[in-house]
């Protein structure tokens, strides 16, 4: 079978750093980083480790808010948890090590936009922690979710529900009725799309969001809605 390329050294030494590990089986990170459309060995690409990190994650970061959160109810940390391990915040912290110049895809992947390529990105940093875990123990891949969430974790927008949920079920208690979302425009290239949206509640007035993918600009309105209407505090004043 033919395999994707290994990661130059300059690129592993990089790479390293910002994981601020040093593999002992250098190849566990060429797996972590090769997406399933760059190699025809299905043992070769990340999905199995996506697997595992995503449960290494999913127990650190339980551990990291039981421990930091002392008083907080059940609920309360449900929602940072589902938060904290989400795809959005997963390729978020991809995009702080910049791993997008490293994963290995074929020729359609690389052309993916939006939401799927969003998607990847956080895969690829689940399936980096597994890598992490099978060369180092769980300390290790502790040591590296801690580097990259532990300050995500104390954000005062951690105990957030999603915005749309707290909308609807807000919007039900109030006026009986559901939200209703509108996309007003979608302009930009393909790349880089900007959508507006606009929210609906009867009886409360509209509000509306321009984000990167249709989800993200509901999520703008919404927040912007809980936030007019005093169900949730302003960021700006949190800070």
């Amino acid at each position: 079978m033919t395999k994707a390329p290994t990661l130059s050294q300059a690129d592993r030494t990089t790479l390293e750093a910002a994981i601020g590990h040093a593999f002992v089986e250098k190849e566990r990170l060429d797996w972590a980083l090769t997406h399933a459309s760059a190699r025809t060995h299905k043992a070769g690409n990340y999905e199995r480790l996506e697997f595992l990190g995503d449960r290494v994650l999913g127990l650190c970061i339980a551990e990291l808010l039981f421990r930091t959160f002392g008083a907080a109810t059940e609920g309360e940390l449900s929602v940072r948890l589902n938060q904290l391990v989400s795809a959005e915040t997963c390729a978020a912290v991809a995009d702080e090590m910049q791993l997008h110049l490293f994963i290995r895809t074929g020729a359609d992947v690389k052309k993916l936009t939006g939401k799927r390529m969003l998607n990847v990105r956080a895969d690829v940093v689940e399936s980096l922690i597994a890598a992490l875990y099978l060369d180092g123990g769980l300390e290790v891949a502790r040591k590296f979710i801690l580097r990259y969430w532990e300050g995500r974790a104390v954000r005062p927008d951690g105990a957030r529900r999603d915005a749309k949920t707290e909308l609807q079920e807000w919007a039900h208690a109030k006026f009986g009725v559901t939200p209703v979302y509108r996309v007003d425009d979608r302009s930009g290239p393909d790349h880089d799309p900007r959508f507006t949206v606009t929210v609906e509640v009867a009886g409360a007035a509209p509000e509306t969001g321009i984000e990167r993918s249709k989800r993200a600009a509901e999520q703008v309105a919404a927040t912007r809605i809980l936030e007019r209407e005093g169900i949730w505090q302003p960021q700006s004043a949190q800070k």
